[in-house]
């Protein structure tokens, strides 16, 4: 944040504070909030949210939402000099989607050792692998390669890049990944080198870099980006899978599902699976 960083508390019983979280996770504009909730008082039935939002509007938002619900106490309190956003990952603990372990640098020491460990550092990216829709992808595509490989994968708007690396540490010969903002793509490149993946990222709005043409058609597209451009991008996608290619889509609403699988129908897909985790949705479509 331009101004001092600070952390929104919100205290109040159990039901209130998970309906603010998932008031939260639903609203596109909080997408990427970095929050916590836990209980902090079992006998008295009183559950803590902890928010730590890194621009001026997420913190209005993040404020107005929490603000919204009259038995939740909230207050804002200006962090000291210390290294916050390692305060903010503290609350955030490993990821499990099928095989895939997610973390980050505060819980290497986690990792199991009969899992697929992604070392994820989020810095100014979306998708540490906590939000619904990453998660949703993630299991989605646990499933699929439990049948199949995937020797050619792009991923469009990949922000920190764990779905092009996932791909790539289960075998996929070609991982691609694209951005609209240069600093996600710079910091997927670098979550690739950390975890010793082939996947490279570039910047590019839709599926028209050159690399990504290139190296079209794929056997697998990620796009999980939010529902207006998926819609935009449905025939693009078709254009850049294989004829019973598989495409992995997520960003959406359960709300908004109906509207993009409708484009992708018209356009020849066939719905393969539907995952649901909290207010969103992931679709998994297979290309006629």
């Amino acid at each position: 944040m331009s101004q001092d960083a600070v952390q929104i508390i919100a205290r109040g019983p159990r039901a209130v504070a998970e309906a603010a979280a998932a008031a939260i996770d639903s609203d596109p504009l909080l997408e990427g909030a970095t929050y916590s909730i836990l209980e902090e008082d079992e006998d008295r039935d009183i559950w803590r949210i902890d928010a730590f939002p890194t621009t001026q509007d997420e913190a209005d938002g993040l404020a107005g939402k929490l603000g919204g619900y009259a038995e939740l106490r909230t207050v804002v309190e200006k962090l000291a000099d210390a290294d916050w956003l390692a305060m903010a990952l503290s609350g955030l603990p490993p990821v499990r989607a099928g095989r895939f372990f997610v973390f980050g640098a505060h819980d290497k020491g986690l990792a199991p050792t009969n899992t697929v460990n992604l070392r994820i550092e989020a810095g100014a990216a979306f998708g540490t692998g906590h939000h619904g829709t990453t998660v949703g992808c993630l299991s989605a595509y646990d499933a699929l390669i439990k049948a199949r490989r995937f020797d050619k994968v792009l991923d469009v708007g990949a922000g920190t890049g764990v779905l092009a690396i996932a791909a790539a540490r289960t075998g996929s010969k070609l991982a691609v990944g694209t951005d609209i903002d240069a600093p996600s793509v710079r910091i997927s490149n670098e979550n690739a080198r950390l975890n010793k993946s082939s996947a490279r990222f570039v910047h590019a709005s839709g599926l028209s870099h050159r690399l990504v043409s290139k190296a079209a058609p794929y056997d697998l597209v990620f796009a999980n980006i939010l529902a207006p451009p998926l819609v935009a991008l449905s025939q693009d996608i078709r254009r850049a899978l294989k004829p019973g290619g598989f495409a992995i889509l997520s960003g959406l609403l359960r709300t908004q599902e109906r509207r993009v699988l409708a484009a992708y129908l018209s356009k020849g897909f066939r719905l393969h699976r539907r995952l649901h985790r909290d207010a969103w949705a992931t679709l998994v479509l297979r290309r006629a």
